[in-house]
This record gives C-alpha cells, structure tokens and sequence, in this order.
C-alpha cells in the first residue's frame, strides 16, 4: 500500500486530502475497502481549517471562527484519510521521511514528541506569508492576516480599543492598513461595518474609528482593472477610510508608520497586507530547488524538479503551467491545481505507465467584498467570453458563491447547503459580531 502524505490543510491540501480520500477509502458503493491502494495522510499545525479569504471576517468578528471551522480530525474520519496534528521540520529524501516537530500544550510543555513519517509520495501545500519587504520594524509592531490564530489575535486588539472606546479611556482609535489589495480591501471595509455594528450594543459611534488604507500603486486592488480599483477607493473614502495611493512605507514603529516622503501615519493598531511569499523555512527541506518568492519549483504535472516523489500546490509552488504562465497565488489556484495532483496521483498508484498530466491555469477572474455596503470584481476564463467586470448584488452574489463553491468541494451539495441554512438561522439568533 502507498503511502501520501500531504502537509498543509489550506484550500488545496484539504481539498486534495479529500478527494484523494474518498477515492482510495471507498469503493463506488460508498463502502470502506478492505485494501486500499494508498493510505492518505494530512498534516496541519492547527486543528481546524478557515478558508483564508475569509479570515478578515474573523479578525473584525463578522465571523465566528468558533462555529465556521472544520476540524480536521472529523473531517478525515468521514472522508478516508489520516491526520495528524504537527509542523513540518524536516526533510530526508532519500529515506522519503519527513520529521514533525514536537506538539506542545498552552503551557508549553510537550504534549506528542517529534517523529518521523514515511512516505512514497509528498504533497507540500504549506501557502504563504505576508512579505514585508525587509521593510524596518514592520515584523515587530505590525498585525499580520495570514492565519486564523493571528486573525484571532487581531480581533482581540480591536475589541480592548472598543472596551476603551465605551469607557471613553480615548476618544478615538486610529488602525492603519499597508496594502491595497483583496485582504486590505475587505479588511478596512468590515472595519467600518463592526463600528456600525457595535453602535448597536453601546455608545461607539462611526466616527470614533480611523481607518487608513496605503498602497504603494497607482490605484487599489492591482490584480482588477484600474477602474475598479477607483471606484473601490471612492466607496471607502465615502464610508470614511482614508485612502492614500502611490504611498511607499518606509517605516513602522509602535506609533504607526512613516512614508518614503516623511510623513507619519499615526495607527493603534497597524496591519501590513502587501505582498506574499511562501514560507521561510522551505529553503532548509533539503535542497529543494526555490524561486525567489521561496516557491518550490515544480514541473506543469506539480512534480517537484528536484524529486519525482514530491509535489508542491497552491500558494508555495512556483509553477508555470502547460500555457506558459506563471501561476498566481491564488486560492483559485490552489484548488485548481488540487485537481491535477489528484489526477496525478491517482494515476501513479493505479496506472504507474500512463502520462501525468499538464496543470492549466484556467483564471476564472477576481471578486472583492466591501463587506455588506458593495463588491466588485471580473469574471473569465471559463465563466463568460473574454471579460466582464460586475459591481454591486451581482458581484456580492458572486462573491458569496465562492464559499459555498468551496464547501462543496469538502462536503458535497447536499451538506454545504444545509451549512449554508445553519449560518442564516444564526444571523436571526446570534448577534452579527462576535464580540468576545
């Protein structure tokens, strides 16, 4: 029996791991095989999974990580694969092993000591971090969005400024952005909205947040066409963000930042958004070949070029597919490229001589949410004939149907729309923020 081994439960690896799951765990009549061609193991160092475009939401509160993640473990018993809780420290390629470390307790104290597991074939779908461009103070005095842990930590922040806020301790609370892209986005418009939220349960008025958005480009959201990004900047600014473009971060201290012209921005609480790649750490997985984003290289089949025994998707592998362009770190992506590994894979276990297969990116074009005041966005590819920009209740339906496109392909239809009726039953019996 082969064994996979995947690390990483973001979009790809869960998607993969379960795919991959279902296919080798039961036969077409949805009982378990006694045999399985392959065991699938996944490795995650959290015990749950949150969709990382929504973790803005959980960091203002508009979205109970508590009630909206999958636990792993659940999710692996009911889908045929293994998980086992760790982090990622080591690679042996030539005994095909890779070394966990150690899982410790709150505390600190251990709890699982470091091991080792073996594999026949590794998927490394481990994402990315936020890039601060070697920029000065930035990895010391700012919050990052990058997991749902720092996401919780940012909401923390926010709700000590709201508790001052409400006891007049200030009488204003100053958060600054870096980055104009989809999370910087979001994240100053949700702002906005749990301002208005929290009006509803004390004294906080709308005024009493400052938000400022920086971008370092001509115009917000790059990745859409520059009318878009305008018109995103025009809805901020009349929801009261002050938005600055063509602003270069030079600095961030404990009081804020400092621009590449001189001027200070003050923040309490200061979040750098611009930029990603993947994690430091893969360049210490013995000697595979990386790009300069730290990106594992891979052929178009998401072969590694270093080892035809591992692969790499999603945001940590540099690929360029079967068109000959360079793959974006992109969610979209990511599951896409889940697709090919699981035809990949299956194919290397059940039918060793057939041909890989080649990974085409198909872009299927880029949504934002301005929380509940607007969206905007295109769609291609696959969707519509060339491209069509969409703005307002289309682009939110849109927007919406991303998440529920992404349960689907965890649960099935039938489940990811009764999650669906569960999380409007909660928005007439909870309250709209999380505020604990």
């Amino acid at each position: 029996m082969k064994k996979i081994v995947i690390v990483g439960g973001g979009a790809g690896g869960l998607q993969l791991a379960t795919s991959l799951g279902r296919h080798f765990a039961f036969n077409r009549f949805g009982r378990r095989n006694k045999s399985p061609a392959a065991e699938v193991t996944l490795i995650d160092k959290n015990r749950t999974h949150i969709w990382k475009p929504l973790l803005h939401q959980v960091a203002t509160g508009a979205l109970d990580s508590s009630l909206d993640a999958l636990n792993y473990q659940v999710h692996a018993r009911a889908n045929g694969f293994h998980f086992e809780l760790g982090s990622l420290q080591g690679l042996n390629r030539t005994e095909r092993t890779i070394e966990l470390a150690e899982v410790c307790g709150e505390d600190g104290k251990p709890l699982v000591p470091a091991r080792e597991l073996e594999y026949d074939y590794l998927v490394i779908a481990l994402g990315s971090q936020s890039n601060d461009f070697n920029t000065p103070g930035v990895r010391d005095n700012c919050q990052f969005l990058d997991s749902a842990e720092q996401a919780q930590k940012f909401h923390n922040k926010l709700l000590d400024r709201f508790l001052q806020l409400e006891n007049r301790v200030r009488d204003t609370v100053a958060i600054a952005i870096v980055g104009g892209g989809a999370t910087g986005v979001e994240l100053a418009a949700e702002l906005v909205d749990a301002v208005h939220e929290m009006g509803h349960y004390g004294r906080i008025k709308n005024g009493d947040l400052k938000v400022t958005l920086i971008e370092a480009g001509p115009h917000l959201l790059p990745a859409l066409p520059p009318r878009l990004g305008n018109s995103s900047a025009k809805e901020l600014t009349n929801l009261g963000v002050r938005v600055l473009t063509g602003t270069q971060v030079a600095e961030a201290n404990a009081n804020g930042f400092v621009t590449k012209d001189g001027e200070e921005i003050p923040a309490d609480i200061r979040v750098w958004a611009a930029g990603v790649k993947a994690p430091d750490f893969l360049q210490q997985l013995d000697g595979l070949a990386l790009n300069r984003q730290n990106q594992i290289e891979v052929e178009t089949t998401l072969r590694s070029k270093s080892d035809p025994n591992i692969f790499a998707l999603g945001d940590c592998a540099g690929c360029i597919d079967a068109r000959e362009h360079k793959v974006p770190p992109r969610a979209q992506a990511a599951q896409q490229m889940a697709k090919t590994a699981r035809d990949n894979l299956i194919n290397l276990v059940e039918k060793p001589e057939a041909p890989l297969q080649p990974f085409t990116y198909k872009d299927h074009g880029s949504l934002v949410s301005l929380s509940k005041f607007d969206a905007v966005g295109s769609l291609m590819g696959g969707l519509v004939k060339g491209s069509l920009t969409i703005e307002g209740r289309l682009a939110g339906l849109a927007y919406r149907s991303l998440y529920r496109m992404h349960l689907a392909a965890l649960h099935g239809w039938p489940k990811a729309m009764l999650l669906y009726l569960i999380g409007q039953a909660n928005r007439f019996v909870k309250p709209r923020l999380k505020m604990h």
